[in-house]
């Protein structure tokens, strides 16, 4: 496995990326056009590839040959409430099914908690789907904590997130 920071041309396969992993592993709980607004607005053009080049965000792939098969990012925080200005948030920490508990996810959340660290970030938050538990053991191990209730949308539907943070 490769690790290295992800570079605009890299744009169209890490949105096919991206999209198949959430609809792996979330397609099912939504009606076609909600999920498919969602990944358009999230992955397409306007979204995870267009801040490739912002340097408001990182991020970091793992490559299996040419493919992508996982990455993490991080940027600022978008949940409402009051943060604090050094908080930085994990939006996403995707791994696609046949790298699942190969040690791809470890080595990703370590870069996304170094980096915050290195970007002086004295906090870092992200949210996870109420009734994702392995994703909740997971960033536990790493000292997250649940702080909060987040309304994820995806489409019109509105998913019941809790948002977990760790202190840097």
């Amino acid at each position: 496995m490769i690790y290295r920071d992800a570079l605009p041309a890299d744009g169209p396969p890490l949105s096919a990326m991206a999209q198949r992993c959430f609809s792996d592993t979330f397609g099912s709980l939504y009606r076609a056009e909600d999920l498919a607004a969602f990944l358009d607005r999230s992955f397409g053009a306007d979204g995870l590839p267009s801040q490739l080049d912002d340097p408001a965000y990182a991020v970091r792939l793992a490559l299996e040959g040419d493919a992508i098969a996982g990455f993490a990012k991080i940027g600022p925080v978008v949940f409402p409430g009051d943060w604090g200005s050094d908080a930085i948030e994990l939006h996403q920490l995707y791994v696609l099914g046949p790298w699942q508990g190969a040690g791809v996810a470890p080595i990703l959340v370590e870069w996304a908690i170094a980096t915050a660290r290195a970007r002086n970030a004295t906090r870092m938050l992200l949210s996870v789907f109420v009734d994702n538990v392995r994703a909740q053991r997971f960033y536990a191990r790493y000292g997250f904590v649940e702080v909060g209730k987040y309304e994820f949308r995806v489409g019109d539907h509105v998913d019941d997130d809790r948002i977990w943070a760790l202190d840097l």
